[in-house]
């Protein structure tokens, strides 16, 4: 009976890890499309600190890249350009998280933290539509719509960029759009209201590195995959609807 109970438990932790090793992986179909698989579930290969150093295996907490506690934020160890970014993540309470990407924390800006280098997608617990919702385009353009679930769920959220264009959609809802081509000015967006950024965002990178943020409270991110899209992804953006 005993060794009937011990096999049973061994069977339903291998089978929680196989689970676990199956999130993490591409579909046949994922490959033929052409996603990369940036996360393998169990180490931090392909990850690194903003100052290029190796990232502790610590970060990895039950095959979830976890960035609290860092210095700002884990990075992917190669710059990227046009490319859709697809991922989960769940979030504790008064969790302020967020998805850096077109960054580049090896240069940061003297006086600036890395939110001045790059384009961050907040993951936040904030409630309701804003400018530092889950899902916005961090003090710049403000989402259309909360649709994160409620914190301690798991999300899953998917941001394409290419080009002048961002679209960010958090469970299968988009939230929020910008074209970058519009944003002439620096601490000023297109309809002439002030954010607190002194970039003219026509001229920011469009490529850069994808960083996870730790800004003080654990927040999880799992199945992180990346789809690039090319230097000419389709119709040129002042073409699209």
């Amino acid at each position: 009976m005993l060794l009937r109970f011990i096999i049973a438990l061994v069977l339903v932790g291998t089978s929680a890890t196989a689970a676990r090793a199956d999130d993490d992986a591409l579909t046949a179909q994922e490959m033929k499309d052409g996603w990369l698989l940036l996360f393998d579930g169990a180490t931090t290969k392909g990850w690194m600190t903003p100052k290029g150093k190796p990232l502790p295996a610590s970060h990895v907490q039950d095959g979830s890249l976890n960035p609290h506690p860092c210095d700002y934020m884990l990075v992917y160890e190669k710059p990227l350009e046009n490319f859709v970014l697809s991922l989960d993540f769940k979030i504790t309470p008064n969790c302020n998280s967020g998805i850096f990407i077109r960054t580049n924390p090896l240069t940061a800006r003297p006086g600036k933290d890395v939110g001045f280098n790059g384009v961050e997608i907040a993951i936040d617990a904030t409630e309701g539509p804003g400018f530092h919702t889950t899902g916005a385009i961090y003090d710049l353009v403000a989402t259309e719509v909360n649709a994160m679930k409620p914190v301690g769920e798991w999300n899953h959220i998917q941001i394409t960029s290419d080009r002048s264009r961002i679209d960010v959609e958090v469970n299968g809802r988009r939230v929020s759009h910008v074209d970058f081509d519009e944003w002439n000015e620096p601490n000023k967006r297109p309809d002439g209201s002030a954010h607190k950024f002194d970039v003219a965002y026509k001229d920011h990178p469009r490529a850069g590195y994808i960083g996870l943020q730790d800004h003080g409270a654990d927040c999880w991110y799992r199945n992180i995959k990346l789809r690039p899209l090319g230097p000419a992804s389709g119709t040129p953006p002042a073409d699209r609807p």
